[in-house]
């Protein structure tokens, strides 16, 4: 992390980087009054930059804080018993990585830098002290870590239940939601990960995640070169994606 300096001297940077952020309404200040913000950018440390390939954690290194994407992403893995590596999730802006480390002493995960990316670093122990002094923060937190276990549980009916088409159809659209929350195109843009990282991620081959998007194309339902890729028929993906829903509730 960035060097520490004096909090007088880091409050006032700070605070005009909270205020002003684009990602305000995604992040942390969300859940944080106007009057109280200032207490929230006591205890962030703001601006450290990542080159691709680096890693802001290691799993299984003790957990000192989680980690807000500024810009850029990052993708999360594990090392399996066997030694191989498992991606289990990938960070756009304005979302917190390390969260699913809260109740262990040691990162759960490691988080690796897909591209040049800035983070916003919170102590985990000055942002416990400070969602008790907080309760709006405190619920956020534990809407934060609930979405977080929903999506562990959504990943393993994902990956357990449906076909290459119905998983890659998944992740498009979970992409395009949240490309749209923050207020960007949601039928036009650029895949943060390469096919690798998404086969990984969906177990399944890289062959097979490339014969999917050509397929795709084929059938005029989304058009892609390299790691651009547009919606031409988001409600076609979304007939794929609901195969998996249905066989979800059974």
């Amino acid at each position: 992390m960035a060097q520490a300096i004096r909090l007088r001297q880091a409050s006032s940077p700070l605070k005009a980087s909270c205020h002003t952020c684009s990602l305000s309404n995604l992040c942390l200040p969300l859940a944080v009054e106007e009057n109280d913000l200032e207490r929230l950018e006591d205890i962030v440390q703001q601006g450290r930059i990542f080159n691709r390939g680096e890693h802001i954690f290691d799993q299984s290194t003790p957990f000192r804080s989680c980690f807000a994407v500024r810009s850029g992403s990052i993708k999360t893995s594990i090392i399996t018993e066997n030694g191989e590596e498992q991606v289990t999730g990938f960070f756009m802006p304005g979302e917190l990585v390390g969260l699913d480390s809260m109740s262990s002493e040691n990162y759960a995960c490691t988080a690796k830098a897909l591209e040049r990316t800035s983070v916003c670093e919170f102590p985990i122990e000055k942002l416990e002290e400070l969602t008790g002094k907080l309760p709006e923060l405190q619920h956020h937190m534990y809407h934060l870590m609930s979405q977080e276990i929903q999506n562990s549980h959504q990943l393993a009916m994902l990956l357990s239940k449906n076909t290459a088409e119905e998983r890659i159809a998944a992740l498009l659209l979970s992409l395009s939601s949240r490309f749209q929350r923050r207020r960007m195109s949601g039928t036009n843009f650029s895949l943060p990960m390469a096919r690798n990282d998404i086969a990984n991620f969906l177990g399944l081959a890289v062959e097979t995640v490339s014969r999917v998007f050509t397929r795709f194309q084929n059938q005029g339902v989304i058009k892609a070169r390299g790691r651009e890729v547009e919606l031409l028929d988001v409600e076609a993906l979304q007939m794929v994606s609901r195969e998996f829903s249905r066989q979800g509730g059974q």
